[in-house]
């Protein structure tokens, strides 16, 4: 079969020959391609296949012989057929021609007939040839496009799989029904059962679901012996550690018989395996495996890809569930906290709203006077805690707490956690018991921290045991750590409650009455202080009604350097009288500081804003000012500047009295020269003492605004 025009080559150094042996070959009608030396034909070979080669033996230069080793050496010419032309052939010559791969000789002076009938058979082998490559590659083309259109169907069923998966597992955000929807997405779809091991998780235990064809059927027991069970068991371990499918088959598999017997009472029939981690942000939440009955290694390999992304869509939609889950619990928390934060400031806002009604109506001699005195110093002591406290939680989650460490021992600690938790203990009529270490212990601590740490607990304790309670307090050391425990017979801890205690806003007891007070915070400080200590707490509870223990484990201090002489219970001396400025833009804050400030029996002026206290300083000549940083036009830090801009060190006293209290806000008035930073309610005796303390310093060594140094 002729497909067109064929390249035939013909080679030889005589010009008459190659036309002779033109002329005759042109009556077959291919096309016919002269060389006039080995060379030229080796090029013309580089740039057209032929059909056949008709290769003078005889050539100046290389010769035939030497042209033909050299065509049969090259890839695409190794196998196109050589006829040798020559007027002699000897029977070496004729050997060694063959042996150079010549498919036959032709002797001169050509026969035409000849010749044309033997190139006319290479002509139809090569057409011949060709038309099999063809065939070929239409062949090897088809089963490309049937592995490529089965390839592309199974695409579709995998990508129709898929979204459907994706369908059922955005369906609900309740962890439950995403638990379920994982179950339906695969079972029947993709296997005839499933089973899901989840990792406990915080105070989420571990977990086993099974999805299967048949729910009545028993499956396989987690503590059975067999060797399927500890492959299986291997192969979720194995998955976990590689973070990839895990492929495992039946090492027992069951004879028809014993299959028409036990099939309903044996579990599910099951050929291979696949065992998945479910993996979401970074996080192995347990494993999926994956039984199907139709087992081939070749279909096992190529559902690895599609095992694990669904693996992966179905631990992100449980990720996303449970996240959900705790944002909402976090949210019910929140809003019950703010619940308790209006009835636990209702209380005292109370106290003291009766308070104010009632103090027009006594005089400073009454008896209720002093009463009265008392109860409104109480309440805004309480209402100053909490904010001090919801502001150390926000600072200790943030990480803005400077702890100022000294090594302390732990009956210093203890005895200022007993002063700061008295009263409350005192007031249930609680018995406490102290027992101090054997030997003397020490810590590296910030003792206000510290006393904070013990005395939230010994407070807790309190207020979470009957009246009447005991209540014991001890330090002891272990390993190489000191321990405080605080001990209650109180109203325990449930094991529900137990893994949530030190939880923000988490109490224990929530019921309308709120006899024991408080917004839910303070375990949650004892612990982010403990931590930040390089210490931990503890918590155990037999149960509810049993009472409770805390420990607090902080590293020991071995080797005790000389310890500074604190004097406990030092109070401020009165201070002398002072002319006093008070910049503060509420007229009800600074006419009440005003009082205090005349009572104590200084002198005080008001202005406020920053442009009249600058104008005042001229003529009054202050020895101290009290500034609120939050001013309208110019704040409290540019009021600070401008005064060390007008006198210099002669500037007076300056104390900012603020409701911003963050470790930033202290270090702008450092920066603003301003000496001391007092956070809103003021406290008076402490005021008192800035005041007095501030006759024994040379105000002339402090520090200038930074602008002002410049």
């Amino acid at each position: 079969m002729q497909t067109g025009p064929v390249n035939i080559l013909i080679v030889d150094d005589v010009p008459e020959r190659l036309v002779a042996m033109q002329a005759i070959l042109d009556e077959l009608g291919q096309n016919v391609v002269q060389a006039v030396s080995g060379r030229e034909a080796l090029r013309l070979l580089l740039q057209q296949d032929f059909a056949v080669i008709l290769l003078d033996v005889n050539m100046p230069g290389m010769d035939g012989f030497e042209t033909a080793s050299l065509i049969r050496q090259r890839k695409r010419t190794e196998h196109v057929p050589i006829i040798f032309v020559t007027g002699f052939a000897d029977e070496t010559h004729v050997s060694h021609g063959y042996s150079l791969g010549a498919v036959d000789y032709i002797l001169t002076p050509v026969v035409p007939e000849i010749l044309r009938a033997k190139v006319s058979v290479f002509v139809d082998l090569y057409n011949k040839a060709e038309v099999i490559k063809v065939q070929a590659s239409q062949q090897v083309e088809l089963a490309r496009e049937q592995v490529a259109r089965a390839a592309a169907e199974a695409a579709n069923r995998r990508a129709a799989l898929l979204s459907e998966i994706s369908r059922l597992l955005t369906h609900s955000l309740d962890y439950e029904d995403t638990l379920a929807n994982v179950g339906r997405a695969l079972v029947p779809a993709l296997a005839s059962r499933c089973e899901l091991h989840l990792l406990p998780d915080g105070a989420s235990p571990s977990r086993r679901e099974v999805f299967c064809l048949d729910p009545s059927l028993p499956l396989l027991a987690e503590d059975e012996g067999g060797s399927d069970v500890r492959n299986l068991r291997a192969a979720r371990e194995q998955a976990i550690t590689s973070g990839h499918v895990v492929h495992t088959r039946q090492t027992s598999p069951r004879s028809n018989d014993q299959d028409e017997q036990e099939s309903d009472s044996s579990a599910q029939a099951w050929s291979s395996a696949s065992t998945v981690p479910l993996v979401a942000r970074g996080k192995t939440l347990g494993t999926m495996t994956i039984y199907r009955s139709d087992f081939t290694q070749e279909s096992l390999h190529a559902d690895s890809e599609l095992f694990e992304n669904i693996a992966a869509r179905s631990a992100i939609a449980l990720d996303n569930a449970r996240l959900y889950s705790e944002i909402r619990e976090a949210e019910r928390r929140k809003d019950e906290f703010l619940a308790l934060l209006g009835h636990e400031l209702r209380n005292p806002l109370a106290a003291v709203s009766g308070a104010v009604e009632l103090l027009p109506m006594l005089q400073p001699g009454d008896t209720n006077f002093q009463d009265v005195c008392g109860l409104l110093q109480r309440q805004v002591g309480l209402m100053r805690r909490m904010v001090d406290d919801l502001l150390d939680v926000a600072r200790i989650t943030s990480g803005r707490v400077e702890l100022r460490r000294e090594i302390l021992s732990v009956e210093r600690a203890m005895a200022q956690a007993v002063e700061l938790a008295r009263p409350v203990i005192d007031a249930r009529q609680h018995q406490l018991e102290v027992s101090s270490a054997e030997h003397p212990l020490h810590v590296e601590a910030d003792p206000a921290r510290l006393g904070q740490v013990l005395a939230n607990l010994l407070i807790n304790a309190a207020k979470y045991t009957e009246p009447g309670g005991r209540i014991t307090f001890s330090v002891g050391a272990e390993d190489q750590s000191v321990v405080f425990r605080v001990r209650d017979s109180g109203i325990g801890l449930s094991p529900e409650l137990l893994p949530h205690v030190f939880d923000l806003f988490v109490q224990g007891d929530r019921s309308i009455d709120r006899a024991e007070g408080g917004l839910g915070i303070g375990l949650t400080l004892v612990q982010g202080l403990a931590h930040m200590h390089g210490g931990r707490v503890t918590v155990s509870s037999p149960g509810e009604g049993q009472g409770s223990e805390f420990a607090v484990y902080l590293p020991a201090v071995h080797s005790i350097a000389v310890l500074p002489v604190v004097a406990e219970g030092a109070t401020s001396k009165p201070a002398a009288a002072k002319r006093v400025l008070i910049v503060e833009d509420q007229d009800s804050v600074a006419r009440m500081t005003r009082s205090l400030l005349t009572a104590l029996g200084h002198e005080a002026r008001i202005a406020t804003n920053g442009h009249d206290a600058l104008a005042i300083v001229g003529e009054y000549a202050p020895q101290v000012v009290l500034l609120d940083i939050g001013l309208p036009g110019m704040n409290g830090y540019e009021v600070a500047r401008r005064l060390w801009a007008l006198l210099g060190q002669a500037t007076p006293l300056l104390i900012a009295i603020t409701g911003y209290g963050q470790p930033d806000d202290r270090e702008r008035s450092r920066e603003a020269g301003i000496d001391h930073h007092l956070v809103k309610p003021l406290d008076i005796n402490v005021l008192n003492g800035l005041l007095a303390d501030a006759e024994h310093r040379d105000l002339r060594r402090r520090r200038a605004p930074s602008t002002v140094n410049a």
